[in-house]
């Protein structure tokens, strides 16, 4: 080998660059969304809650959505019975009526997640 030396400094220089944007970005994070209740509609309530938990629609509100979403469209319903018993309707004003902010409530949350939402295919989008 004639330009063994060139060729293993090329290797190394070309797994530095290639390498370079995951050892630049090792131990720093994005800080997380942390949508704002402060809203007309939640100001106004005595005890501030939403359909199911905290935790549970964090965790699990697309399914949710979902879940009304086949279950009005194939006409078994369009009540929510929540956990804690209360009735809901299964609407978008169900939600609106609190989290009125698009882009407070959902945009924040679903662009930090790299997550493309299906739901403005159909619906549009609530005034904010």
């Amino acid at each position: 080998m004639y330009n063994g030396g060139k060729i293993i400094a090329g290797l190394v220089i070309f797994l530095g660059l290639v390498t370079f944007p995951i050892y630049y970005s090792v131990g720093k994070a994005n800080p997380h969304p942390s949508p704002s209740l402060d809203t007309p509609a939640i100001n106004q309530m005595k005890v501030k809650h939403c359909v199911e938990s905290r935790s549970f629609m964090r965790a699990n509100h697309m399914r949710l959505l979902r879940g009304w979403m086949q279950t009005v469209l194939s006409g078994k319903g369009c009540v929510y019975v929540s956990s804690t018993g209360e009735k809901y309707d299964m609407s978008w004003d169900t939600c609106w009526n609190c989290h009125s902010s698009k882009k407070q409530f959902c945009d924040r949350c679903h662009q930090y997640m790299a997550v493309d939402l299906p739901c403005w295919k159909c619906h549009s989008e609530p005034n904010t």
